[in-house]
């Protein structure tokens, strides 16, 4: 297994026993196998990352990559997907971002069905600027920016995807690499918009780690209906209550793409001969 294929010499930045570690080793194994496997090729792969400590995966894996703007993923995802629908598109963001400014984006590309891959760190706050609380964060949580603690509801990202229309909804735990490789596998070859919540403690700014040991358990594949009881066991709150893992739902529908007449105006707009030369070489 030669995944040392997608190792870079880039000095990693993260908090030493960060499990973004855990993210970026089971990202990188499961790559490996699918690229073994022959299920995708290495050079059509691309990585679509923001501004947080998930987006510093962008140096970390040695694949094509695009560095977005703050909330911005998946946007720039939808561009290179609409340019080149041969791409194996993963986004790589963070609870903050994505669930902040990005939250339009995340529900436009569900319902569209985009194809791609959306990697989502939850650790339940910003760490990179040392803890604010985020959309996901608990209720009575205290951090730099409210010292009272939080009295704001948690949004629900499992359930807000499936509302949207996600055609693969799943959360898996870096605790648990495993669970994560299976996921991650699932995610990757899934044909359109595939929604993945890792959750991750951040063992400097919110370390809910026993809490998440005590709750997680494990689920199988659901009808819609069955998705959505389980997306509302937890509420993003620590009291008490058990935290579901596994792929909630998956469905087959066309992608955005596939429904565009022609392969949509991209393809039939005039252009030069150097400008078709130069986009060729990018497919």
């Amino acid at each position: 297994m030669e995944i040392k294929n997608f190792d870079t010499k880039k000095t990693n930045t993260w908090c030493p026993g960060c499990f973004n570690f855990a993210i970026l080793n089971s990202m990188k194994e499961t790559l490996t196998n699918l690229v073994n496997q022959k299920k995708i090729k290495k050079e059509n792969i691309v990585s679509v990352c923001g501004v947080s400590c998930a987006g510093k995966i962008f140096d970390y894996i040695n694949v094509n990559g695009f560095l977005s703007l703050h909330g911005r993923v998946i946007a720039s995802a939808i561009g290179i997907n609409i340019g080149n629908p041969n791409l194996k598109i993963i986004g790589f963001s963070g609870d903050g971002e994505t669930y902040s400014e990005g939250l339009n984006h995340l529900a436009q590309a569900a319902r569209k069905n985009i194809d791609m891959t959306m990697i989502v760190h939850d650790n339940q706050a910003f760490a990179l600027t040392t803890g604010q609380q985020t959309p996901t964060t608990e209720i009575g949580y205290r951090g730099k920016s409210n010292p009272s603690g939080t009295f704001d509801k948690p949004l629900n990202p499992i359930s807000f995807a499936l509302i949207c229309g996600a055609t693969f909804v799943a959360r898996t735990t870096a605790t648990n690499p495993k669970h994560m490789n299976k996921v991650f596998e699932e995610a990757i070859k899934h044909k359109g918009f595939a929604f993945v919540e890792v959750l991750q403690p951040c063992i400097t700014f919110h370390n809910n780690m026993d809490y998440f040991r005590k709750n997680i358990y494990e689920i199988k594949l659901n009808d819609f209906d069955g998705a959505m009881k389980l997306a509302l066991e937890w509420d993003y709150n620590l009291n008490g209550a058990k935290i579901p893992i596994g792929i909630f739902y998956k469905e087959s529908r066309k992608t955005f793409v596939e429904q565009l007449p022609n392969k949509g105006p991209f393809y039939n707009i005039k252009r030069s001969t150097k400008i078709n030369n130069l986009i060729n070489e990018f497919k």
